[in-house]
């Protein structure tokens, strides 16, 4: 078990146990098992196809840490998807997916959660893209909790999936087990709903609305030899991240509400653009950057002086996403001065999840 060490300032020392679990160990219900729900499996399989992520930004990330989900912030679906197929059985359950831990965890919540004492054979698909700030884990949950829900009846909420999902996130652990991570509800949001999202503190939506349609999106992924997940991405989220919090958390809320959602309501790609340019100095967002290095800040700001109307970093790297008018062969001669080429194109998904039963 690792003991990592959390500074948020000169007086601000404190030590966490990282600690590691079998699936099914820890489960937080949130008090949902106390209610009887009218269960009704239904016959067939339903699928579930969820977009991916951009995480554009944390708001405050002395709100959040690995067991508590939190911190707000903003984010927006892309047309890069990951499919969850579900039946229910009598008792026994399987999962067809090479990350089955944290679906079989998952599993466990919700039949706790509802009392649902059958089985279920899940299949998963997910879109490849792991640890580049695509969002593969949070995609991969909400298309298989909304499945399994949709399979027994529908007796949740998508907000209650939403949070059973974020008090219950987990990643695979070295010692092969399962360990809390980072959550904010950013990602199960905008997979629900598609468009962009504004979160607040413990997950709760603030706002949602759709975003830049019609748009493409090109997304660069630098090489990088820093890691973006595990012991890494803890020290990074957790000590000079909260530092940079605590100075900018006001200005980033105040961007939020008076400059971007007015933005977003008018279509404003370029405005937008401006706003999140703006952000990738401030808070954490900053030392999310700066994990890569400069040359992260270089690439972007190539991008900006090429006249490109939004550009930003996902979550903790090292991937940047460009929304434009502009076609591919340009956007590869703008990206070839700097050595980068686009990995994948694709568009916001302004639709959320799609549902579909067959059988």
């Amino acid at each position: 078990m690792a003991k990592m060490m959390i500074r948020g300032g000169d007086l601000d020392l404190v030590e966490y146990e990282f600690l590691t679990f079998p699936p099914g160990k820890n489960l937080k219900t949130l008090g949902l098992e106390k209610k009887k729900y009218a269960l009704k499996p239904v016959k067939g399989t339903i699928r579930v196809r969820a977009p991916a992520r951009i995480h554009l930004t944390v708001l405050d990330m002395n709100r959040f840490a690995p067991d508590h989900a939190g911190g707000g912030g903003v984010g927006f679906a892309i047309q890069i998807y990951c499919t969850a197929e579900v039946s229910c059985t009598k008792k026994e359950t399987t999962i067809d997916y090479e990350r089955a831990k944290i679906v079989e965890n998952f599993v466990a919540v919700f039949k706790k959660a509802v009392g649902y004492t059958g089985g279920f054979t899940i299949k998963v698909t997910d879109h490849k893209h792991r640890h580049v700030g695509l969002g593969s884990t949070s995609t991969v949950m909400i298309a298989v909790a909304t499945a399994l829900n949709q399979a027994v009846g529908s007796p949740l909420t998508n907000t209650q999936l939403r949070h059973l999902i974020g008090r219950n996130y987990v990643e695979e652990s070295a010692d092969g087990n399962i360990a809390f991570g980072f959550e904010t509800g950013v990602g199960p949001a905008v997979s629900t709903y598609g468009g962009m999202a504004v979160m607040g503190d413990e997950l709760s939506l603030a706002y949602h609305h759709a975003f830049a349609e019609g748009k493409k999106v090109y997304i660069v992924i630098p090489s990088s030899d820093i890691s973006s997940a595990g012991t890494q991405e803890f020290d990074l989220l957790m000590n000079k991240a909260r530092n940079l919090d605590y100075m900018d958390r006001e200005l980033k809320a105040y961007m939020f509400l008076m400059d971007l959602i007015p933005a977003l309501e008018r279509g404003d790609l370029k405005k937008i653009g401006d706003i999140i340019w703006e952000i990738e100095f401030r808070g954490s967002k900053r030392a999310e950057v700066e994990h890569h290095s400069f040359r992260i800040y270089h690439y972007m700001s190539s991008l900006r002086e090429a006249k490109l109307e939004f550009v930003g970093m996902s979550s903790v790297g090292p991937s940047i996403a460009v929304i434009t008018d502009k076609d591919q062969k340009t956007i590869e001669k703008i990206l070839k001065p700097v050595g980068l080429k686009i990995a994948i194109v694709t568009k916001v998904d302004n639709k959320g999840l799609q549902v579909t039963r067959t059988g």
